[in-house]
C-alpha cells in the first residue's frame, strides 16, 4: 500500500556535529543543576519543517529535580537557560512548571511533545505525559491562541509591499493550527506539512498549495531575513480565513480534570529522586 504524498515541502536539518553538541549541553546541565532531564526537543523552524540555511538550532528541554528541591517553603527557579551560543539555543522549564503549563493547554509546551527532532527521552514518563497532554487539552483555549498570534502576526508584518518570507509562515502556520482544532478538538501537529495535510484539500486548494510549496522553496534557500513582495493566493488565503475566524469562534468542549497531572509530578519526582540516590 503506498504512503500519502504529503501537499507540502518539508525538511528537518540536523547536521551530526550539532547533535553531539546538543547532547553534550544536556549532559552539563544535568550535572551543573543536579537535575535529570526527561525529554530534549527541537522547536522553532527546525520543528516545524521549514527552516532555512542560517536557521538557529532551538533546543527545548523538560527537566526534574530531586525530591528535596520541592519541599522548600520559597519556590526555587523553574527555568535554565543557557547563554545564547553560535548557532545553539537551549533552555528548558521543570516538570512542575512544565504541568501547570500543561494545565492552560500551553501551546509552545505541546509543540515540544509533537516536535520530529527528539534529542533525548525518558519513554515511560513521556508516553503518560503525552497522553495527559490530550485528555485535558482545552480547544477553545488552543484555538484562540493559534487565532490571535495569526491575527498579530498578519496586522504586524504582512502590511508592507516587500515582506520577510517567513513571517507568511508565521501566519499560515497558526491559521492551520486554528483549522485544525476547528474541525477535531485536539492538540494540532507541530509539522507544518502534517496540519497541511490535514486541512488543506490537494484539489480544492491546489494553486494555494502550489504557491505555498513555492514560498517553502524559496525560504528553505534563502537566509533568515530574506523578502520578497506580497504573494497574492497567500495573501487571499490568510485574509478570508481571518475573516472566519472573527466571524465565527470555536466553542468549548468538555474537558477531563486535573487530578492526574499531580499524579505525574508525585511520581516522577520520586522515581528519579530513589535513581538518583541508587546511582550515589
Amino acid at each position: 500500500m503506498c504512503e500519502e504524498r504529503e501537499l507540502l515541502h518539508s525538511a528537518h536539518p540536523v547536521e551530526a556535529s550539532m547533535r553531539i553538541e546538543v547532547l553534550e549541553s544536556l549532559r552539563r546541565i544535568e550535572a551543573e543543576h543536579k537535575v535529570t532531564v526527561l525529554f530534549a526537543c527541537e522547536s522553532g523552524s527546525r520543528g516545524w519543517g521549514f527552516a532555512s540555511p542560517d536557521s538557529d538550532y532551538d533546543v527545548r528541554f523538560i527537566y526534574v529535580h530531586r525530591l528535596p528541591w520541592y519541599l522548600t517553603v520559597a519556590p526555587g527557579r523553574d527555568v535554565i537557560e543557557l547563554p545564547i551560543s553560535g548557532e545553539l539555543d537551549v533552555n528548558g522549564w521543570d516538570l512542575r512548571k512544565a504541568l501547570a503549563l500543561l494545565r492552560e493547554s500551553n501551546p509552545t509546551l505541546l509543540e515540544w511533545l509533537g516536535s520530529p527532532i527528539v534529542y533525548r527521552e525518558e519513554a515511560d514518563v513521556m508516553d503518560r505525559f503525552r497522553r495527559l497532554a490530550q485528555r485535558v487539552f482545552s480547544n477553545a483555549k488552543g484555538w484562540h491562541h493559534y487565532a490571535s498570534m495569526a491575527k498579530k502576526n498578519f496586522r504586524e508584518h504582512l502590511q508592507a509591499d516587500e515582506v520577510r518570507y517567513k513571517k507568511y509562515l508565521y501566519v499560515l502556520r497558526p491559521l492551520l493550527a486554528a483549522r485544525w482544532i476547528r474541525a477535531r478538538p485536539g492538540v494540532p501537529p507541530m509539522r507544518f506539512a502534517e496540519l497541511a495535510q490535514h486541512t488543506l484539500d490537494a484539489t480544492r486548494d491546489a494553486t494555494l498549495i502550489a504557491e505555498i510549496n513555492a514560498l517553502l522553496e524559496v525560504k528553505m534557500r534563502a537566509g533568515e531575513a530574506a523578502t520578497s513582495p506580497r504573494w497574492p493566493g497567500i495573501h487571499a488565503f490568510i485574509e478570508t480565513e481571518l475573516a472566519r475566524n472573527a466571524a465565527e469562534p470555536v466553542q468549548p468542549v468538555p474537558m477531563a480534570g486535573h487530578a492526574d497531572l499531580d499524579a505525574l509530578l508525585h511520581d516522577t519526582v520520586l522515581h528519579f529522586d530513589r535513581r538518583c540516590h541508587d546511582r550515589s
